[in-house]
């Protein structure tokens, strides 16, 4: 199966396949983050997916595929590093303001930077277009955010302050990550051995640091549930980031992580069939915005 989707990489239906996985990334990504931030301590939260990944990752990984050799293994290495460091900056930005608040500025932040990184590292090149595609893409999401921001009571300004720092950094790392990670699986001749092993291995780390806080906590109430919604999350997590990870195998990294940040529109849409949350024609317009900025995108390569 992986030698052919390495046949399908830059070939017209590979292009077709990479905007089909981008999409369904987003849609999944824009689920996990809502899953992210609930009843519980998003650390721990994340600790109960990453759990999960694990279980179902490591007979994959250890009897599935072929195992990962020579330089792999350093770009596996380098995965674990800076998702950890992105995981980090996303848990203290939930703790710090509203999901609604800094979702849009994480996602925000991330296509304008991984469009420049793939330009300067995998010599992408991009038209003037879709360079205002981008922009009118990043601004939207950008605007959704204040949006969101103007119309939150009792606002904790200390709070947000602190909560918007740790999402723009985390915004950055998503840039970071989606060039390693495209250029790690690039690197390895079986994508499927990449993706296997980077589940099981950067599923390790939150589930370390939770079974410290859960020392001195005991476990939370209600975690027979938090484990399902745990198990979900895994189930959500494969497809959110092998699907953009298996995109940027097949087509141009720069493209596959605007389209996957249409995860905005689907977070907004999310919010509003799921916690009931409003929409109203500001948002409505902007998520239009963000749709238009994907489609001159991806139709003006």
């Amino acid at each position: 199966m992986g030698e052919t989707l390495v046949a399908l990489a830059g070939t017209p239906e590979g292009a077709r396949l990479a905007t089909l996985l981008a999409l369904t990334s987003a849609f999944a990504h824009a689920l996990f983050g809502a899953l992210q931030k609930g009843r519980w301590d998003p650390w721990i939260t994340r600790a109960a997916i990453d759990v999960h990944i694990a279980l179902f990752a490591a007979p994959v990984a250890l009897f599935v595929v072929r195992w990962p050799t020579g330089a792999a293994w350093g770009w596996l290495a380098g995965a674990v590093v800076i998702h950890l460091a992105y995981k980090v900056a996303v848990a203290r930005a939930y703790d710090r303001a509203a999901y609604t608040v800094v979702y849009p500025v994480i996602r925000g932040t991330g296509p304008l930077v991984t469009m420049a990184a793939a330009a300067i590292l995998f010599a992408e090149a991009y038209t003037p277009l879709q360079w205002a595609g981008v922009l009118l893409l990043s601004g939207a999401i950008l605007s959704l955010s204040v949006l969101n921001l103007r119309t939150s009571p009792g606002i904790d300004r200390q709070g947000l302050a602190l909560g918007l720092a740790w999402a723009v950094g985390a915004g950055v790392l998503v840039a970071g990550y989606t060039a390693w990670d495209a250029a790690g699986i690039r690197a390895t001749p079986d994508p499927f051995t990449f993706l296997a092993w980077f589940f099981l291995l950067t599923a390790l780390d939150f589930p370390l640091m939770a079974a410290v806080r859960l020392r001195r906590t005991g476990l939370p109430e209600g975690w027979r549930l938090l484990a399902l919604k745990g198990a979900g999350g895994a189930l959500v997590a494969f497809v959110s980031f092998g699907g953009v990870m298996l995109a940027t195998r097949l087509d141009k990294v720069g493209q596959a992580a605007v389209l996957r940040e249409t995860s905005t529109v689907f977070a907004a849409l999310l919010g509003w069939t799921l916690l009931g949350e409003r929409v109203g024609r500001a948002r409505a317009a902007l998520m239009a915005l963000i749709a238009a900025g994907a489609v001159i995108v991806q139709a003006g390569s």
